[in-house]
């Protein structure tokens, strides 16, 4: 391929050009064209060439700049780098940073503290959902077979407008609980650093929330005591404290807080503890439900004691702060010198008559053995399967009502004063039925759960299982000698009780003996006789001769509890312990297992929408022998047809015995028909006056004509 190339214009002279420089030739130039391989080549040189005159992309970009800057600063950095030990010092100055260091260490703490607070705030949103307590449900108790028994609305809630609620209640709460509550930003960072650093540092937990904070955490979060659930609450109640008035928040605060007794709200919690409306509360009972948000279980003075205490000086510690704040003056601060009782009881627990005292049992084991805390029980979505059966308890109501109806007829003085308790166990440790009193509304003592009189003779079978357990001692240093139901000992009235030493003396200088009902003597009598004719005389002896001590663990490893026995005396063994009806129930039931004893119980099955939850088994153990709770149970045996000829079938599996005391203060019927043990018992008490029993003056009947056994025996019947 030719190429004609022009010729180079011509120069002008004078123009500076050199003179001597040769023409240009005018001719035509041969140019030789590359192969299209080398064409190729070099289009593809000339977009790498391109390509690399392309930006990096951002992250490349972004770095190289880093490099620079940090070029750049590396001289200055170099100036707060620590160098140790210090040139030019000496001592310990060596070893002490710079100024410029230790500024420059708080500004970088300071910079992204501030940059990691500023990302946390923006990133956190207020949740949508407000927390269960805006669901609260009741929780449902069953029967055995499953059908519904009693539904109660444990929680309770009520919202209250800010304006119904009086400034005396709502500074009552802001002096207890935030009294900067109007000016500070919604968070306490004292008392957040606090709570971190016990959460973190110690193990445990303190309290340093504003009311802002409480709130968030009462409708938003859970109640975990963590470092995260803590931080999370803090963003929330600052961007919540943005965007809500402080009268709104303390407004959902008043109403969404808990008050113990079930409650949530000021305004239940005005109802439950003193029977009004918020609106009518004065600054003196403001200041004690203010003092429930504390810890209801520590402050509510019902309790205890020692809570009665608490709840006074904090009451009284609260009003001093109204004053403090300018919000009680003095003068009425003066006028409130009397702690204001609250009721008993919360009025506005209300599921019916008997069945109360069967959901009391309930709740309270439920929550025991089902590890739930108070406050959560409350808040209620509980499905509680008791073990109460329904016929049984239908058939046992009717029968003490008949009692009290017809002990009114006959003394209506004696009648207003009487108490019935009763209680039928399984042998496995169900709770089947109980009678706990006339109304729960009017009277909340459970006289089926009450451990208030002694069990008198029905004590008596312990002591007989705790001899043929454990064998007797006659004779000072002697060894243990083995006992049968045909061992003979004296059933005279009167006789002292002896010891491997000697009579036992009292402390006034007395031989210590017993009666016999009727002060009968019997002679030299065989402990199962004198079990089935219910003497007392030998079986103090026996006790002596077994050691109280045997007899004591005797009685509490078959049910009785530790806290009802009687003083370790000869008199233990003719029953001053007070087992409650449940519990000698119980006790009985022991017998008719073959001796394994099972801690009652009344609920066999938790669930909590619909998922069940984990709950512990009751306590069991061998209490005796087989062969020994045989024995007692056939000398039982006899006991009743002895005293009840032809009240059952003669190949009924049927026990019972009667149980009096010296002093006329209580009368038992405790049996056994188809392996269901039912206690009865039958006292007088004043509750209005004291816990003292008082002589029953013939109310019980007598020993042919007992109302506890009539009771008794209307409950198991039929009987075979």
């Amino acid at each position: 391929m030719q190429l004609k190339v022009p010729p180079p214009p011509k120069r002008a002279q004078g123009s500076g050009d050199d003179p001597a420089a040769p023409a240009a030739p005018d001719q035509t130039m041969q140019l030789q064209v590359p192969p299209p391989e080398l064409l190729m080549a070099a289009r593809s040189g000339r977009a790498d060439r391109r390509k690399a005159e392309r930006p990096p992309p951002a992250p490349a970009r972004l770095l190289a700049l880093v490099t620079a800057l940090g070029a750049r600063l590396a001289p200055y950095v170099q100036r707060f780098r620590p160098r140790y030990p210090r040139p030019g010092r000496t001592g310990w100055r060596r070893w002490v940073p710079s100024w410029r260091q230790s500024a420059g260490a708080a500004l970088a703490v300071f910079g992204v503290s501030g940059l990691f607070l500023t990302v946390a705030y923006a990133a956190t949103d207020i949740p949508a959902n407000l927390n269960t307590y805006a669901t609260q449900q009741d929780n449902v108790y069953f029967w055995s077979d499953g059908t519904p028994m009693a539904r109660t609305g444990w929680v309770q809630r009520q919202a209250m407008p800010l304006k119904d609620i009086p400034e005396d209640v709502r500074w009552a709460v802001l002096a207890a609980e935030n009294e900067s509550f109007y000016s500070d930003p919604g968070v306490s960072f004292k008392g957040l650093t606090r709570a971190v650093w016990r959460t973190v540092g110690k193990g445990d937990t303190q309290g340093g929330s504003t009311i802002t904070q409480q709130y968030v955490k009462n409708v938003y979060l859970n109640q975990n005591q963590t470092v995260s659930r803590k931080f999370t609450e803090a963003m929330i109640a600052l961007k919540l404290d943005n965007r809500m008035s402080k009268d709104k928040i303390l407004e959902g605060y008043l109403n969404t807080s808990w008050f113990g007794r079930g409650t949530y709200g000021i305004q239940r919690a005005a109802q439950a503890y003193y029977g009004k409306d918020v609106s009518e509360l004065n600054a003196s009972q403001a200041a004690f439900l203010a003092s429930l948000l504390k810890g209801a279980g520590l402050y509510d003075p019902t309790l205890s004691a020692a809570n009665h205490a608490r709840a006074v000086e904090r009451w009284n510690w609260i009003l001093d702060r109204m004053v403090k704040a300018g919000k009680l003056s003095a003068k009425e601060r003066a006028t409130y010198r009397t702690f204001p009782e609250p009721l008993k009881r919360n009025p506005l627990y209300d599921t019916g008559q008997q069945s109360d005292y069967l959901v009391e049992l309930a709740s309270q084991y439920a929550q025991k053995a089902g590890h739930i805390a108070a406050k959560d029980f409350d808040l209620g979505g509980y499905q509680v399967y008791t073990t109460f059966d329904r016929k049984r308890e239908a058939a046992l109501d009717k029968v003490v009502e008949k009692a009290r109806k017809d002990a009114r007829q006959d003394d209506p003085k004696k009648a207003s004063t009487a108490h019935y308790g009763a209680a039928s166990v399984a042998p496995d440790g169900r709770i089947l039925a109980v009678y706990g009193g006339p109304d729960h509304r009017k009277q909340g003592y459970n006289e089926s759960n009450a451990t208030t009189v002694p069990a008198g003779s029905a004590f008596l079978p312990f002591v007989y299982a705790a001899g043929l357990e454990h064998g007797v001692v006659k004779e000072r240093g002697g060894a243990r000698e083995q006992i049968t139901a045909q061992s003979v000992y004296d059933g005279d009235d009167d006789i002292p009780v002896s010891t491997p030493e000697g009579p036992y003396w009292d402390r006034s200088g007395k031989k210590v003996s017993t009666h016999n009902d009727g002060e009968k003597s019997w002679g030299k009598i065989t402990l199962r006789e004198a079990l089935a004719r219910s003497v007392n005389t030998p079986f103090m002896q026996l006790g002596m001769d077994t050691g109280l001590d045997k007899v004591k663990q005797t009685a509490q490893a078959s049910g009785l509890l530790a806290s009802s026995m009687g003083p370790q005396v000869p008199s233990l063994s003719t029953g001053t312990s007070t087992p409650s009806a449940i519990r000698m129930a119980s006790g009985y039931a022991t017998f008719a297992a073959q001796g394994q004893h099972t801690e009652p119980f009344s609920v066999r099955r938790i669930t909590r929408n619909g998922t069940t939850m984990r709950l512990d088994k009751p306590g069991s153990g061998r209490a005796m022998d087989a062969r020994v709770a045989a024995e007692v149970g056939q000398a039982l045996a006899d006991s009743f047809r002895t005293a009840h000829p032809g009240a059952a079938p003669a190949g009924a599996a049927v026990s019972g015995k009667a149980g009096t005391t010296g002093d006329d203060k209580a009368a038992w019927y405790v049996g056994t028909a188809r392996t269901v043990s039912t206690a009865v018992v039958v006292y007088r008490m004043d509750l209005a006056k004291s816990l003292e029993p008082l002589p029953l003056e013939g109310l019980a009947g007598t020993g042919q004509d007992s109302v506890a056994y009539d009771i008794w025996t209307g409950a198991m019947s039929p009987l075979g």
